[in-house]
């Protein structure tokens, strides 16, 4: 094997850029979470920087979490497995509170606690579109999502459902996605700094040495408004799938080793120094009926790939190849435990449900369903205003040491990646979605029902 630094017989290192940017819905009760700058296990600031929360900063979040809804109707409160939710009526109720100049309700912001957009279901006789999927009522968790009651999944929220109609068309030929990455600098001086060191001595001065050299890595987001929910929620899954990969937070789930215990466990010597997760739409063929007035989407809707990354002399990436066995069998373990992990962390839930967003409005565009329905939606197309955050734009470089034979292993990036009209671009019919079309049709003059 070539090594990535010849001649060198020291530890292996894992770098392992890590940002926790998970937030709660826009404007909670005046907005009260869009004015913490650190929600989610995460601070922000004014410029885009992201660092660990301070103590101080996780009690306000507490605080915030204990007046930060309203009061939820009794209705909406048990678990069922199908509640639906009027587009046509959605939109009417935002046109009135703009129109009135009243608050945004709860129930509206979080889509009458759905958890997962299931089905898409058009009715042009009523000139509506209706989405479906399990919901309950909601509470906000220790970090500061808005989920179920009793299921910990977290809620779907509109304005997460505005940014993908609204960017849906450009998501034809640009993807979704987010990514962090290292500078061609920060390469270059860590390849510099790897060469004189001979040993690796006290943790903290070493591990030091090289977060400085690295220096601050590039967050980069496209296809969806970087200062949006909907990009945090990309960001927050890839920084958490980061930190359990490099042993830097635990899995929640059972059975679930770091991909640096792995390293340490295996006897094979490790090729992969520079390998590269990210995540990604994972979705069956959806289901249609023989009209395409009704859709259903299908299977767990995430996945984790990898591969390896190779940078050049000038620190700049060169290629990318196959990744080696130890990645890909963690990246293996990380897409066959996502469902259950999304039970247990409610960012890898929220990445669920952007996705699920991303594909029914890509779905909406390619079948032309607005039109079909003679549904105007100005609201939610042009005129509503989402909630904008401080938007990430860099983070620090951290490191781990873990000793493999001599080799340094290193890692600094990964990102989520969205290509939504490829899924909606896959369907088949299935007769059962027809059947369901006609048991939701009775709900015409509400904006939610079950």
């Amino acid at each position: 094997m070539k090594r990535l630094f010849p001649g060198l017989n020291l530890a292996a290192i894992t770098l392992a850029v890590t940002i926790a940017l998970c937030l709660t819905p826009q404007q909670a009760s005046a907005q009260v979470f869009g004015q913490q700058r650190s929600v989610g296990g995460v601070s922000i600031n004014t410029e885009g920087i992201v660092s660990a929360p301070t103590a101080e900063d996780q009690r306000q979040l507490d605080e915030v979490r204990k007046n930060a809804l309203t009061a939820i109707p009794d209705d909406l409160q048990p678990f069922t497995d199908l509640r639906a939710v009027s587009l046509k009526q959605l939109e009417a109720t935002l046109a009135d509170c703009a129109a009135n100049n009243k608050p945004i309700p709860d129930a509206v912001r979080y889509l009458a606690g759905l958890q997962r957009i299931e089905y898409v279901l058009v009715y042009p006789e009523r000139n509506d579109i209706v989405l479906a999927g399990p919901a309950e009522g909601w509470r906000i968790d220790a970090m500061g999502n808005v989920v179920g009651a009793t299921t910990n999944r977290p809620v779907v929220l509109l304005d997460d459902l505005i940014v993908a109609l609204r960017t849906s068309e450009a998501s034809r030929v640009e993807a979704i996605s987010c990514s962090i990455d290292p500078t061609a600098e920060g390469m270059k001086r860590v390849r510099s700094v790897l060469s004189r060191m001979r040993t690796v001595g006290n943790r903290q001065p070493d591990s030091t040495r090289i977060e400085q050299a690295m220096g601050p890595q590039v967050v980069s987001v496209t296809g969806v408004p970087v200062d949006s929910h909907f990009a945090r929620t990309m960001v927050a899954a890839d920084f958490r799938m980061k930190q359990m990969a490099m042993n830097f937070m635990t899995s929640p789930v059972d059975n679930m080793p770091s991909f640096m215990h792995l390293i340490g466990s295996s006897r094979r010597k490790a090729t992969n120094l520079t390998p590269r997760w990210w995540l990604a739409t994972n979705y069956e063929p959806l289901a249609r009926d023989a009209d395409g007035l009704a859709w259903q989407l299908r299977g767990q809707g995430v996945q984790c790939l990898t591969e390896e990354d190779h940078f050049n002399s000038e620190g700049k990436r060169e290629k990318s190849v196959k990744a080696g066995k130890l990645a890909q069998q963690w990246a293996t373990t990380m897409t066959e435990r996502y469902p259950e992990l999304a039970e247990h962390d409610s960012t890898f839930g929220q990445l669920r449900n952007v996705m699920d967003l991303a594909v029914v409005a890509a779905l909406i565009d390619m079948e032309q369903l607005l039109a079909r329905a003679e549904l105007e939606l100005p609201q939610m197309m042009v005129s509503h205003s989402t909630q904008a955050y401080n938007a990430p734009r860099s983070v620090p470089a951290k490191a781990s040491f873990i000793r493999q034979r001599g080799n340094w292993v290193v890692s600094a990036s990964g990102g989520v990646q969205l290509l939504p009209w490829q899924v909606a671009d896959r369907s088949e019919e299935v007769a059962q979605v027809s059947e369901l079309h006609q048991q939701l049709s009775a709900g015409s003059n509400q904006w939610y029902w079950q």
